[in-house]
């Protein structure tokens, strides 16, 4: 649950993964056309593979890592919360016909991923998906990207119930600011300074 860019801390936002997933695998029939050798602005990521088609290039690809634990945030008493997992991406890019990214599309899903109080040795499990779609104003520059984050990442601890909240949709603009938000987020609301929000799941990791 990886701001300034807010929606690059992925615990924002899970539609049901197999609900996702139906989503996730078909590729256009057009993806099968004449692989391109046009130069790409900017370029895709190596897991991906372009194809040309009518209106430009489609790349497309997905690849599986492991985010090992690093520190997320902090509680009330200083203690740094740890986050890890492991996540797969299924990815899209559009680009136009002058070779410039208009459009990517990433499905990303975390799986035995946790929370954890390295102090304490208490660990808080969870799991998450997240759609993410930018779209740039200006082809091929990244920095006029319009950012739409959906998807759900709760944490619920046994005998305590729901201690973090995040379901629904954020709209990010170019310059970092929110241009719309919707649903409960609570790291979201963290990171714009109501510290109050992971109270819970601090004191469920043995913090304050």
């Amino acid at each position: 649950m990886n701001m300034p860019r807010i929606t690059r801390h992925r615990v924002l936002l899970t539609a049901l993964l197999t609900a996702l997933l139906g989503v996730l695998m078909p590729v256009p029939a057009s993806f099968a056309a004449q692989q391109t050798t046009q130069s790409l602005t900017p370029p895709p990521p190596p897991f991906e593979t372009c194809k040309a088609v009518g209106n430009g290039t489609i790349c497309h690809g997905s690849r599986t890592f492991t985010v090992d634990p690093h520190p997320d945030f902090a509680c009330g008493d200083g203690t740094v919360i740890y986050d890890q997992g492991i996540v797969r991406q299924v990815a899209t890019r559009y680009y136009n016909t002058d070779g410039n990214l208009t459009q990517r599309v990433i499905h990303e899903f975390w799986s035995d991923a946790q929370k954890s109080n390295p102090l304490t040795g208490a660990t808080a499990p969870y799991s998450q998906a997240s759609n993410i779609v930018d779209f740039l104003a200006v082809p091929g520059d990244f920095s006029s990207a319009t950012e739409t984050v959906t998807g759900q990442g709760n944490i619920t601890i046994p005998g305590m119930g729901a201690v973090l909240l995040n379901a629904g949709r954020t709209v990010t603009a170019p310059d970092g600011s929110i241009d719309f938000r919707a649903g409960p987020q609570d790291f979201l609301d963290y990171f714009l300074g109501d510290t109050d929000v992971v109270n819970e799941l601090c004191a469920a990791l043995g913090a304050n």
